[in-house]
């Protein structure tokens, strides 16, 4: 799976963010989460609060309509996956999110080099974790294991080393573990003691704080979900400017900050 002794340069710096607006029906997507009965209002409120916090960070932004027929498909990143080289069109995990990558191929295409996940192989982006030119793929419920090695064997072909690892009782990988840069992960606690990660230091979550495990790392600030002061605290101790969101009706339907775009560059 390549040689991890050989990592380039750690990067968060983008130029660009593609995101998509939710739909009105949004609240008819996957979810398994006892948080409530999601709001259109809330969520577009939110969705909007995310989209000019990246603006803010020097992102420009590619805005998609929603698609009626996908009520998930606001959930960019389970699409592709998006390296300076390549972008890797995926086949989401859910049957019923299957057909999003469509327009995401489309639009990207203008940006990168296409390659695809190819059936009967599923991945969702949610359970890639980048790290330099170090990616973490998780095999979850969405990601199996001929999509996980596809994608591998085509971030092998660009340079980049990989890993398999199981998610466990988690939706996705980055669920419950991000790179938050200075060589560091955010993670909860299953997590810690895998050797996996041996080479990265770390910051444990309380397990009543688990959801900030979704932070982003984006041109060296952190976009973090508000209401986490224990997580901010350690977080605060990278030295970075931390933006809390409030991401309430995301997390209904079992989103994150993560999930909302795929960033890149250009240049």
């Amino acid at each position: 799976m390549g040689d991890p002794a050989h990592v380039k340069k750690e990067t968060s710096m983008f130029t660009h963010a593609l995101v998509r607006k939710p739909g009105p029906n949004f609240n008819q997507g996957l979810t398994t989460s006892l948080l409530g009965t999601p709001s259109y209002t809330l969520i577009r409120k939110q969705h909007d609060a995310y989209v000019a916090a990246l603006g803010k960070l020097g992102l420009e932004m590619i805005l998609l309509d929603p698609q009626p027929d996908f009520p998930d498909a606001y959930f960019v990143e389970d699409t592709a996956v998006v390296t300076p080289e390549v972008a890797v069109i995926t086949i989401p995990g859910a049957s019923s999110r299957q057909g999003e990558q469509y327009s995401i191929e489309s639009a990207l295409s203008q940006f990168r080099k296409i390659e695809k996940i190819q059936a009967p192989g599923t991945v969702d982006g949610g359970d890639v974790l980048m790290a330099g030119d170090r990616f973490i793929i998780g095999i979850s419920e969405r990601t199996n294991a001929e999509g996980a090695h596809q994608l591998g064997a085509i971030l092998e072909s660009y340079g980049y080393v990989w890993d398999t690892i199981s998610v466990g009782e988690g939706l996705h990988l980055k669920s419950s573990i991000n790179f938050v840069g200075k060589n560091t992960l955010i993670l909860t606690p299953p997590f810690q003691h895998l050797h996996l990660f041996d080479s990265f230091d770390k910051i444990v979550l309380d397990e009543a704080e688990t959801y900030a495990a979704n932070t982003l790392w984006v041109n060296d600030s952190l976009i973090m979900p508000e209401g986490f002061p224990v997580a901010k605290e350690k977080l605060s101790r990278l030295g970075l400017p931390i933006i809390e969101l409030d991401v309430s009706e995301v997390a209904k339907m079992d989103g994150g900050l993560t999930c909302l775009s795929l960033r890149f560059q250009l240049g």
